[in-house]
């Protein structure tokens, strides 16, 4: 999925450049504001607007000497373009429900890298650290069938492959104090979509 253009991706063309510009406000906006935030012409404006208003996705109000345009939410096609407008948060958030129910959670599940920072493409990675109890061995067989398994059902959520970066609980410390580029990026751009934040685990915790 492209997760910077996702309205574009699935609705290709005029029509999807104007739809994700409207999907993101709330305000009126005339025909040339709309032409110019979505890139397009004014000619293939004019004519896309007035089968979006036919729809019912878009509604027109008068306003001489010229025309206001705005999304209607409410409509059933206008509610599938706003779920796609945020269709990063949506991942996010069943990142962190998928994995309270696995069977062994771990203690931390941390996205990092493009996907954290709203910049992944249809072709990045969904880059992950995630945490291992102290209790469980990295071969453990529950373990790793329902963290396997996790990392298929994101893949098929998201449509973008999902790299893990496995931790034990044991040496998070050392790796968050250490100065390293990657750990320093980690910490910065992180997203915690489960367990406890990267805060609380600087410090050792025993067994």
């Amino acid at each position: 999925m492209d997760f910077i253009r996702p309205v574009q991706a699935v609705i290709p063309g005029a029509q999807g450049r104007i739809l994700s510009v409207l999907a993101e406000t709330s305000a009126e906006l005339n025909l040339r504001t709309i032409a110019r935030l979505s890139g397009v012409s004014l000619a293939h404006a004019s004519r896309v607007m007035p089968v979006l208003v036919e729809l019912g996705v878009v509604e027109r109000r008068e306003a001489p000497p010229s025309a206001l345009f705005r999304f209607v939410p409410e409509n059933v096609a206008s509610r599938a373009i706003t779920s796609l407008t945020r269709t990063r948060e949506t991942v996010l958030d069943e990142m962190g429900s998928a994995a309270a129910r696995l069977d062994s959670p771990p203690v931390s599940l941390v996205v990092f890298g493009s996907f954290a920072r709203g910049e992944a493409g249809s072709e990045s990675d969904i880059d992950v650290v995630v945490v291992r109890p102290l209790d469980i061995d990295e071969d453990d067989p529950p373990w790793r069938e329902g963290l396997d398994g996790w990392r298929e059902h994101v893949s098929r959520l998201a449509g973008n492959r999902v790299e893990m970066l496995e931790i034990s609980e044991q040496d998070m410390p050392r790796l968050l104090r250490s100065r390293k580029p990657l750990w320093a990026e980690i910490q910065r751009d992180g997203v915690t979509v489960f367990g406890s934040p990267l805060t609380a685990l600087r410090e050792p915790r025993s067994a």
